[in-house]
């Protein structure tokens, strides 16, 4: 199983790209230069003279868009000295990129993370300033304060949660792992021998084969769960993906196009789904009432929260006070649908939200808190945030405590 960025990359660097960097009108080369100050050249080598080295890399751009999905190409790019035919000058290596889908984004300001891999290859990753994956790549390597001078990460050690993994997962990174599962494949299939099980089932099983202490540690055994889903999950599924590519598709692309599309909608809308299946098993471990929306449990203009504590009759119900009643939406990411939460109970003030999401910035949870929305996330994942942002926020554990004082 991998858990810290140093399993995967021996060493990374940043900057906030320049224009001479990032705008062929600034520049007349595609060409990063400055990695030897940071001691990068001793990932790169140090190419003989009149040569390139090649490296292959998986280059990524994250957009201001939070809805949008991170465009993700495989390319190579090439490490050389630009000094090499200029006698008595000293070295001055540069790493030279081609155009291609990502780089014909990258424009002067944005973030530029190029990390070194175990296995030789590079990631390089983009992402626009101040956003919400700018400071998670920040949290992830270890990078301070940035300039627009490169910076050596301090890869930190320590375990990368779920949504961390998740995050690095969509720009081509692979960190879960299906052999993380393979001990209880077995179980898998002889649970669920020929169809994808639903998500509820699903969930179950990883709990039962994840024993965890939700009434000690209601943050820890959450992400424990969802971990555990998500390697079951990937040894189940290739395993019957597998089976699927042996049958064929009889040159029939429409249909290999349908098969692949179902794959990886499975794939977004099951993390969701298990979320809510592991919070409600938390919530029911501490014994509080609560009640999912539904097409008969709704409040006003026919919202569905994903919980209301103690439940709709309660909501409905004007007698009863309003400082007893909790509104809380559940999404492994917010991006610009945590105001959804907003409208679904015109009863309350506050509401809250529970995510995974690491890192958010700090122009959206000003804004959160500006509406009266309190996000709820699992301890684990305080770390990614400023110690500003982690004042304003709340664990798992903190909303379970304020249900039951009420």
């Amino acid at each position: 199983m991998i858990d810290s960025i140093r399993e995967v990359f021996e060493g990374a660097a940043a900057k906030w790209l320049s224009a001479v960097d990032a705008e062929p009108k600034r520049s007349n080369q595609h060409e990063i230069g400055g990695l030897p100050s940071v001691g990068f050249k001793r990932y790169l080598g140090e190419p003989s003279k009149g040569t390139v080295r090649p490296f292959p890399a998986t280059m990524a751009y994250i957009g201001e868009d939070e809805d949008e999905e991170p465009e993700v190409v495989r390319d190579t790019v090439s490490w050389y000295d630009s000094r090499s035919n200029k006698e008595h000058r000293s070295p001055e290596y540069r790493l030279y990129y081609r155009t291609n889908p990502v780089t014909e984004r990258i424009g002067e300001g944005d973030l530029m993370v190029i990390a070194k891999a175990h296995d030789d290859s590079l990631a390089i990753i983009f992402a626009a300033p101040d956003s919400a994956a700018a400071a998670q790549l920040q949290h992830i390597f270890g990078f301070g304060d940035l300039a627009d001078r490169f910076e050596a990460a301090t890869m930190p050690g320590a375990t990368l949660t779920l949504p961390l993994k998740l995050l690095l997962e969509e720009l081509g990174i692979v960190m879960i792992q299906p052999e993380d599962a393979v001990n209880d494949l077995d179980v898998v299939l002889r649970r669920f021998p020929d169809r994808f099980p639903s998500t509820s089932d699903f969930s179950c099983l990883a709990r039962e084969l994840h024993p965890a202490d939700p009434l000690a540690d209601p943050d820890l055994s959450l992400l424990g769960w969802m971990e555990r889903e998500e390697a079951l999950f990937r040894a189940y599924e290739r395993n019957i993906v597998a089976e699927r590519l042996r049958e064929g598709f009889r040159e029939d692309v429409e249909e290999f196009i349908r098969f692949s599309l179902s794959v990886h909608n499975r794939r977004k809308s099951r993390v969701g789904h298990a979320f809510e299946n592991h919070l409600e098993a938390v919530f029911q471990a501490h014994g509080l009432r609560f009640e999912k929306g539904s097409p008969k449990r709704v409040t006003e203009n026919k919202s569905k929260p994903d919980f209301l504590f103690p439940g709709f009759p309660e909501y409905h119900d004007l007698t009863f006070p309003t400082s007893r009643l909790f509104l809380l939406g559940a999404k492994t990411t917010c991006k610009e649908r945590w105001r959804q939460v907003l409208a679904e109970g015109k009863r309350l003030r506050t509401k809250y939200l529970a995510t995974l999401e690491p890192g958010i910035s700090k122009t959206h949870t000003d804004e959160m808190l500006a509406q009266n929305l309190q996000l709820v996330i699992p301890e684990p994942v305080h770390s990614s945030y400023t110690e500003a942002q982690q004042e304003q926020i709340i664990a798992v554990r903190g909303f379970i405590d304020r249900v039951k004082a009420a």
